[in-house]
Parts: structure tokens; C-alpha cells; sequence
């Protein structure tokens, strides 16, 4: 192994980049670096200059200003500069900024950058600090290599010769912090445990209390978990962490609804992060919670302006969630959702070179809105002239696809586009595991239910004035499968079989139905009206339904607290 380990570059071979738009920090930096032997250092004041100067050389280390210039924050160019691998495993990169709010900082740390230097600088603070991390990359460079390429055995090997060195001691915390990481890589879950706890009598880091509620997590022991884990979401340090944490572990056991409720939390407390938002809009429309769709995809819109992210799909994916929204709205709501979706497709459609990129999915969208508008004569044409071929479409094209011919009924269309859909997802990925289980719901939902949440409302008042209660109670219970948190929904459902039940015994299907939609009442915050409503029906139906989950009794993890 030794033989196949490179040297590490030489101090006087180094390469520096300093991205900065302040000339001073620029004339500091370069100073102190210079003091201690580094001379190759080059300076960009904008992120254009830094992409073009990294495209023409490595660079050893990057120091990153987070303001650097009106046109692209330093959080975005350093995923850009990652995405073009201008930034790499063996790049030592730090993050300069003035700022240092909880929601900076959370998204600072999660780049996962070596240092975060708060402005202003000093040079003896550059020097001190430099000299730290040239040391870590020196003398842990076998350890590190080994990380890098994944040897992880050979790593904790070389990890534990190190600690036993006590001139390496200032290291030790980095070493130990790295070791924790390749018992958790090599999947060594019960000795993981054991180590963090150990490293516990002595440390009280944030990355040692994390690294033991995944090895709890990892192995099911929800006793001990549920207790360390209340306490690390009190912690500053590690709250941001622990919702991401618990949020995948929900995902892995197919607890869809616990895992949004904890990304919701993280999102909040690191908002720039582009997969994490697409990730909660996954999540939301796995949840049927249109308003958070919504919200979601408006994040991703925003933060991703002028990064690697920003495109106009992304504004068009505003514009479908927003119909989404406005399917399962009344008229005077839907309506102000329908026109905000209109204006925002009329301004999009006028950028340079969208209609010829996009026009395609722009005509499926204006076929969605007039058939929301009733206009579905004038919507078939636009669809009639569409191909339900997949081929080259993204997931989301093809899902606003198969929903316009969903609402207009043009169901043989509909389920071919959403069998093709279900090849596009593949592997055991975030993405593909809750994605999968959406396109399961959708499948169930377009191929049983031919008609729009706000259809099958209409539909059912219609036939509830004319007293015909068995079609109306049919077409609740089918908006309330598309729309299961639908509180009016559910309220006009259980008054329908309420009155259905005093004719004749309901049967065993519409018992299920009426005590799921009960249940769900029960759980949910309602109005003093609408309560009232829920337990007249209750009592009325003589139904047995369970009191509301005490949360605080059960927990985070659903887990009754010792």
C-alpha cells in the first residue's frame, strides 16, 4: 500500500486561489500566505474570472468568500466549481465570510468545507490557521489518500499508528473524527457505537453525538435513540444535522410522513440547499400536500438563481405545482391560482429562446389551465396534437403530461405515459425510493379515478342536492383518496353516510372509509365549527375512534420516551 500512496505536493509547489471582491482581503491574504513559504497565489474578484483561472490550472487550495459578487453568492460557486471538478477530494478549500447567521453557517457546513474564516482577517490568524491545515494534509496524507479512494480499512489503520504518535496530538480530534467515519462507511455499526460512546466520556462535539444516533438508528435500538436524539435537537450544533438524520432513516423504513415533517425542519435551517429542496418537494407530493409542493419548488426557483441549478424548467415546475394547487381548490381560490399561473407562463414564454426549448411543455401547461377554466374542447386539440412518447422528456415533463390527459379524461393516454414513467426511476437512491412510491400512489389514483379533486367536489354537491347520496358518497370518498388531508372533504364525506346510515346499516367499505376519514379529523387542527361537526358525526355513527397521538409521549421517532 505504501508504494501505491503519491507524495504530497511540496509547500513551494502550491497553488492558491482567493476569491474575493474586496481588494484589501486579497492584499492580507497573499501577505500571510508569502510569510510562510507559499508564493503561488492568485487572486479572482468575481466568479467568472475564478471559473476561467481554474480552467486553466489545479489549484491546491481555495479560499472562498460567500459575498462574492452581485451576479453568484459563494455558496453557488463552489457547487459550480465542484460540479466542474475544479474542486476535488485532495482541494483544500475555506469559506471567508462576515456573516454568521445560523442559516449561513448550516449551509457552509454542509459544502462540507476543510475551515470557515469570519471576516475580518489578520495575518497572523491566516498564518496560524494555514499552517493548521497544511499540517493535516502533510501528516494525514496516507490516512486521507486511503479515505479518498476507499480503503477504509487501510485508512484506520494508518489512523491508529497516528494517535499512538503524541507529536500529532493537535490532530488527534480530526483523526479520531475520521476513524468514526470509516467504521460508519465499512457499516461496522455496533463497533461504531461502542467507539462514539467511548469518545463521549471525553468529547463533546457535534460529530460524536451524530455519529452514535446513527449507529443507534442503523440498528434499531429506538429506546436509546429517542432519548439522544430530543436532546441534540435542542442543540444548536447538531439540530440541523439531526433532521437530515432522521429524515433519511424515515425514508429507509418507508415512514413517508415522519421523513417530511423532518425535512420540512432542515430545509428551514439550511434554505439554499437546491437537492434538499427537491427532495421535500418529492416528499410533499408523496404527502398529497399540494400548498408544500408549492412552497418547495418556489425555494428551488429562488435559491437556485444565477447557479448551476437556475433554469426555466424550474420556473415551469412553479407554474405545475400551482396547478396542481388550484385542481383540488373551489371555484374563487382556484381561480387566483389559475391567473397567477397564466401571468407567470405569459412571462416566461417571452424569455429569448424558451418557446423553442420548451414549447411543448408550455402547450401541456396551457392545455391544463383551459381545462381547469372548463374550456376542455379547446385543451383536447392542444392534447390530441401531443405525442405520449417519453423519449427525451425529464420526469417532470412527462408526469404534467399524463396528469392534462388524466383531467381530460383521455385515460388510454394517461396510464401509457405513467407505464413508461415508472422505467424512468431506477436504483435505491432518495430520489428513486420516495419518486417510486409516488408514481405507485399516482398510478392507483389516474388509473381507478378518471376525475380532478375539484371535479369529483362539484360532482358530489350536485348529486347531494338532487339526494342522491350513494354518488355522492362515491365521489368523496375518491377526492378524499387523491386529497387525504382535505379537512372539508372528509367533513362532507361523513355527512353524506351519516344520513346514508339512517336509511339502512352502512357496510363494512364505507364503515372503513368513514372512521379513516374520522381518524383523520381527530389528528388534525380543526376549527371550533368544524370540531363540533366532526363529533356530532362521531357520536351520531356510534364510531369508535382513537384519541390523538400524544407526540410528546411518543416522541420524534415514534417511540414511547422512557
Amino acid at each position: 500500500m505504501l508504494e501505491k500512496i503519491p507524495a504530497p505536493t511540496s509547500k513551494e509547489d502550491l497553488r492558491v486561489l482567493v476569491i474575493d471582491n474586496q481588494g484589501l482581503v486579497h492584499d492580507v491574504v497573499a501577505s500571510a500566505l508569502h510569510a510562510i513559504g507559499i508564493k503561488h497565489v492568485v487572486s479572482a474578484f468575481n466568479a467568472f474570472h475564478a471559473i476561467r483561472l481554474c480552467e486553466e490550472k489545479r489549484f491546491d487550495f481555495v479560499l472562498l468568500a460567500f459575498n462574492v459578487s452581485h451576479d453568484k453568492d459563494g455558496f453557488h460557486l463552489f457547487e459550480e466549481l465542484k460540479h466542474l471538478n475544479h474542486i476535488s477530494d485532495t482541494t483544500t478549500v475555506i469559506f471567508l465570510s462576515a456573516e454568521t447567521s445560523p442559516e449561513l453557517v448550516n449551509c457552509i457546513v454542509e459544502l462540507q468545507p476543510d475551515d470557515f474564516w469570519v471576516k475580518p482577517l489578520t495575518p497572523s490568524s491566516i498564518e496560524s490557521r494555514l499552517n493548521y491545515l497544511l499540517q493535516i494534509r502533510y501528516k494525514l496524507h496516507k490516512m486521507l489518500h486511503c479515505m479518498k479512494v476507499g480503503d477504509y480499512s487501510t485508512a484506520m489503520y494508518y489512523a491508529e499508528r497516528q494517535l499512538k504518535d503524541m507529536s500529532l496530538s493537535d490532530y488527534h480530534p480530526r483523526i479520531r473524527r475520521l476513524i468514526g467515519e470509516c467504521l460508519l462507511q465499512l457499516r461496522d455499526y455496533e463497533t461504531s457505537e461502542n467507539y462514539y460512546r467511548e469518545l463521549l466520556q471525553t468529547m463533546d462535539h457535534a460529530w460524536v453525538h451524530i455519529g452514535l444516533a446513527r449507529s443507534l438508528l442503523r440498528q434499531d435500538e429506538l429506546e436509546e435513540a429517542q432519548l439522544l436524539v430530543e436532546d441534540l435537537l435542542l442543540r444548536p450544533d447538531t439540530r440541523f444535522l439531526t433532521y437530515d438524520l432522521l429524515a433519511q432513516y424515515f425514508i429507509e423504513k418507508e415512514q413517508f410522513e415522519l421523513a417530511y415533517e423532518q425535512m420540512k425542519q432542515a430545509s428551514k435551517l439550511a434554505p439554499r440547499n437546491i437537492e434538499r429542496n427537491k427532495r421535500l418537494w418529492d416528499l410533499a407530493r408523496l404527502n398529497h400536500d399540494k400548498v408544500g409542493q408549492l412552497s418547495a419548488v418556489q425555494n428551488m426557483a429562488k435559491f437556485a438563481k444565477n447557479s448551476i441549478h437556475d433554469s426555466p424548467e424550474l420556473s415551469l415546475n412553479v407554474i405545475r405545482s400551482t396547478i396542481d394547487l388550484a385542481t383540488s381548490l373551489g371555484a374563487g381560490e382556484g381561480d387566483r391560482y389559475i391567473q397567477r399561473a397564466q401571468n407567470d407562463l405569459e412571462e416566461i414564454s417571452q424569455q429569448k429562446g424558451v418557446q423553442t426549448q420548451l414549447g411543448d411543455q408550455i402547450d401541456v401547461i396551457k392545455a391544463r389551465m383551459l381545462c381547469l377554466r372548463n374550456q376542455k374542447k379547446s385543451a383536447e386539440e392542444i392534447m390530441n396534437a401531443s405525442s405520449v412518447h417519453t423519449t427525451g422528456q425529464s420526469m417532470e415533463d412527462n408526469l404534467d403530461k399524463m396528469k392534462a390527459f388524466h383531467e381530460l379524461g383521455m385515460r388510454e393516454q394517461c396510464i401509457s405515459i405513467l407505464e413508461k414513467l415508472k422505467t424512468q426511476i431506477e436504483g435505491d437512491t432518495f430520489s428513486s425510493q420516495v419518486v417510486d412510491e409516488y408514481l405507485k400512489q399516482e398510478s392507483i389514483e389516474r388509473t381507478e379515478i378518471q376525475f380532478t379533486t375539484k371535479e369529483l367536489k362539484n360532482m358530489a354537491t350536485v348529486h347531494y342536492k338532487e339526494n342522491r347520496l350513494q354518488p355522492a358518497y362515491n365521489n368523496l370518498r375518491q377526492a378524499l383518496t387523491i386529497s387525504p388531508k382535505d379537512k372539508q372533504i372528509a367533513l362532507s364525506l361523513m355527512k353524506v353516510l351519516l344520513q346514508l346510515h339512517s336509511t339502512q346499516p352502512l357496510n363494512d367499505e364505507q364503515l372503513e372509509v368513514v372512521t379513516l376519514a374520522a381518524r383523520m379529523l381527530t389528528n388534525e387542527k380543526l376549527s371550533s365549527s368544524q370540531a363540533e361537526k366532526r363529533d356530532q358525526y362521531i357520536d351520531k355513527l356510534g364510531l369508535e375512534v382513537e384519541a390523538p397521538q400524544d407526540k410528546e409521549a411518543l416522541g420524534v421517532l415514534g417511540h414511547p420516551t422512557p
